[in-house]
């Protein structure tokens, strides 16, 4: 990567150079090239909805009742306590950079969390003191490092680190009082990821993942003295995804979710003597994508992906028993967390007139029956009356092989044709859900605007077979599916077919760059935000830690074959075949979608003399985590549809 030096001024300034225009915000932090200074009038209007706040569930208290979530009054996310529902927020942690990962000790006060710097994602492990909100640094300040799990005794918690190679994500365990003693239980062989899932009641064996790709992941036990691995769910031979949960109450089996029986992901059991699986869910034919269990094993909750919204289900383990609970807002589902004596469930939902909210949801003595299901926060939302906020309308549409493509589709009523702003979601192994965006809102409100939200082919939650149908030689498979949604429009009389902008981040930056290449004739403009420009660079250039994990997906650039295929499909090289402006956007400490991928399509599309504007954070990496870089982002989006649409 080339170095470069800018100027940290506390002020904007102007150069020119090469007939481009450059200037810096936010003490130099923010690069903006080419993008116009942003109108007063654009800042009034985008105000109410830079205001909006959510409050996610991170865990109760042990002592009383209150609970800890996570919320921004300042810049970033940070940890608040709540004492009881509508009570004031207690802001617990003041960092400049957003909290990461918590995990609450299993009986005190003490929390652990994680936390990176500049979006660099080299997480690190911190242990909070809540008397004081003092944090001391548990890990080695260097390597990476994620899920932190509590031991059941709450003397030591077991983590992810690649500090022994950089690369590899291996297990270790670290008794929190002497971290000079940390030791490696598990040493991963290869790039793929691993992680701890659950400690057995004596704290001598692990419940470990190992996370190849998503249609591939394999289950072990880890004897913590002996350091042996045992291999218990998934072969090597015929992949599946299994996603490690919990032990039982006695420790004589896991709960997992595994897709080797469906084509979708169901809630099983796995009987460690006799090895044999009972699948809880077969019944329900969606994705199982949420799942908690209370302390004493005597509880259970696991929630299920229903075309986008969540559900609710209150298990009995014993029994594997389930009961649908239907108090719930409709809407999405997460963070699920039983209380210490297991007779509350703590929960975020998001519906698309509320943010991110928690609730507690009150338990009964018989295990699939509850009370009241209770909101403890009331997040701000600038002002702005949600209630009018545009509910999305579940739509499938006909692509180029007579596969329907699920589309979420916000839309005013409207007499006359309205321009369409087409949001592509990233993974690709993602889904666009019917979450609260106030974004999407302010371009209905503010713009009058159509936004449809497709899940293309690749997406996830809707069976494996639709996730593996772009991999490989298929990736443009998906590409024509945005064509597909386009066919589609014009056939909508309240859509303008001649005013489409694409939008997307990560992989979605691929597609809105690869729709330019294809369909710059049918668009306005598109907006690539930390967009993969070239599959080969990019796969040469990403973090070597998940290089592996993106092979399985894209293709391994290291065959002939396969490379002079990702070459050709790749929008860095036909940008000859782009006629339409593009606004590029990025961080300079990504480490998934490296800096070198925007600056090589900005540099690319200029000398073939393209309109581009180009956005650069100094302090961000894989999307904008801090106030202060997404408000001027999202007011140059805003200004760029303006001058497009």
């Amino acid at each position: 990567m080339k170095k470069r030096v800018y100027l940290g001024l506390i002020f904007c300034f102007t150069i020119t150079s090469f007939a481009q225009e450059t200037r810096t915000e936010n003490n130099g932090n923010l690069i903006l090239e080419d993008v116009p200074a942003i109108p007063q009038s654009i800042k009034d209007d985008l105000k109410r909805y830079q205001n909006v706040r959510s409050a996610s569930f991170r865990g109760f208290h042990n002592e009383n009742e209150g609970l800890y979530i996570s919320t921004r009054f300042g810049n970033v996310s940070q940890l608040h306590y709540v004492q009881s529902p509508g009570a004031a927020r207690n802001q617990v942690t003041y960092f400049q950079e957003p909290i990461g990962s918590v995990a609450m000790h299993p009986t005190d006060q003490s929390i652990i969390f994680t936390m990176d710097k500049g979006g660099t994602e080299n997480a690190q492990i911190y242990l909070l003191d809540t008397s004081d909100a003092s944090a001391k640094l548990l890990s080695d300040g260097e390597s990476r490092n994620g899920g932190p799990l509590w031991s059941t005794d709450g003397e030591k918690i077991a983590f992810q680190s690649t500090k022994r190679n950089g690369r590899s994500n291996d297990i270790w365990i670290m008794n929190v009082m002497n971290t000079e003693e940390a030791q490696m239980v598990l040493e991963s062989p290869d790039g793929t990821w691993w992680g701890a899932s659950d400690w057995t009641e004596d704290d001598k064996t692990i419940l470990v993942q190992n996370y190849i790709s998503i249609t591939n992941s394999k289950i072990y036990l880890v004897d913590v003295e002996t350091q042996k691995k045992q291999l218990i769910l998934g072969k090597e031979e015929e992949p599946s995804a299994n996603s490690a949960l919990a032990f039982d109450k006695d420790d004589k089996g896991v709960f997992y979710i595994t897709d080797k029986f469906s084509q979708f992901s169901q809630l099983t059991y796995h009987n460690l003597e006799n090895r044999e699986d009972v699948i809880i869910s077969s019944e329900i034919p969606w994705d199982v994508d949420g799942f908690a269990m209370s302390k004493d094993g005597k509880r259970a909750a696991f929630v299920v992906n229903e075309n986008g919204y969540s559900t609710l289900y209150l298990l009995d383990p014993k029994s594997f028993k389930f009961k649908k609970v239907n108090s719930i807002p409709l809407g999405l589902i997460g963070g699920m967390q039983f209380d210490k004596n297991n007779n509350r469930l703590g929960l975020t939902i998001n519906t698309h007139q509320t943010p991110s909210d928690t609730y507690v949801l009150d338990l009964k003595r018989s295990v699939l029956s509850h009370g009241k299901l209770e909101r403890w926060t009331h997040s701000e939302v600038g002002g702005l009356d949600t209630s009018k906020f545009i509910k999305p309308e579940l739509v499938k549409y006909s692509s180029f092989d007579g596969r329907e493509i699920p589309a979420f589709v916000y839309a005013n009523e409207s007499a006359t044709p309205q321009p369409v702003i087409i949001s592509i979601h990233g993974g690709p192994e993602s889904q666009s859900r019917p979450r609260f965006s106030s974004t999407f809102q302010l371009w209905i409100n503010e713009l009058n605007a159509a936004v449809i939200a497709p899940n293309v082919r690749g997406s996830d939650g809707y069976g494996k077979e639709y996730l593996s149908l772009d991999n490989g030689y298929k990736r443009e498979d998906s590409v024509k599916d945005i064509g597909a949604l386009l066919d589609w429009i014009a056939t909508q009389p309240h859509l303008d077919e001649n005013r489409v902008i694409v939008y997307g981040g990560s992989y979605g930056g691929y597609m809105v760059l690869a729709s330019a290449v294809h369909y710059s004739d049918r668009l306005k403009g598109a907006v690539d935000i930390v967009g993969i420009s070239n599959f080969v660079t990019f796969l040469k250039n990403t973090k070597d830690y998940r290089r592996d994990l993106r092979r399985v997906e894209y293709g391994d650039e290291r065959d002939p074959k396969m490379e002079k295929f990702l070459q050709e499909i790749s929008p860095n090289n036909n940008v000859d075949k782009i006629s339409v402006p593009i606004f590029v956007v990025q961080g300079e400490n990504d480490p998934r979608v490296p800096v070198t991928e925007a600056e090589q399509i900005v540099k690319s599309l200029r000398e073939n003399g393209n309109q581009v504007w180009y956005m650069n954070a100094l302090n961000e990496g894989h999307g904008y985590r801090k106030k202060e870089n997404r408000d001027i982002y999202q007011q140059a989006v805003v200004l760029f549809f303006k001058e497009n649409l």
